[in-house]
């Protein structure tokens, strides 16, 4: 199992990031991927929206895309809203972005091993089983 980095890391990463790639983000208010990724674009991050089932529509006022592949732009951290058993398609997805993210962060809840082992290999950071919102609060991030 890879292990989370540690909370002088994830401060960092956090600290440095611009853009954050939601996957699995709903359009309901009440879920609580909206909720976070709501609180994280309040912080100060770019959102961008990834959920096939929504592509084209508007969340948090940015478009939503179909796959992790399709952005175009640097992306930071891909944080993740899926069942554990479905985060290799995911990990695979992130592989095949145009730019590499510094972080593949599953939400807490949420850990698969060959998925971390996967995007460990690409030299990526990988977060597991930890809420991206409460890390930002507890490791007191300045933005």
């Amino acid at each position: 199992m890879v292990q989370n980095p540690s909370n002088e890391v994830r401060r960092q990463l956090l600290e440095e990031a611009k853009t954050i790639a939601v996957v699995g983000l709903s359009n309901k208010p009440d879920r609580t991927s909206y909720m976070i990724a709501d609180a994280m674009q309040h912080a100060g991050y770019r959102i961008i929206p990834v959920n096939p089932v929504i592509a084209g529509e508007t969340v948090l006022g940015e478009k939503v895309v179909a796959s992790l592949a399709e952005i175009d732009e640097p992306v930071d951290i891909v944080d993740i809203f899926r069942k554990s058993e479905d985060i290799v398609p995911v990990a695979e997805d992130t592989k095949k972005m145009k730019h590499k993210p510094k972080a593949f962060w599953m939400q807490q809840g949420i850990s698969n091993d060959e998925a971390a082992a996967m995007i460990s290999a690409e030299g990526i950071a990988v977060i597991n089983d930890l809420c991206i919102k409460v890390d930002h609060a507890l490791l007191r991030v300045g933005k």
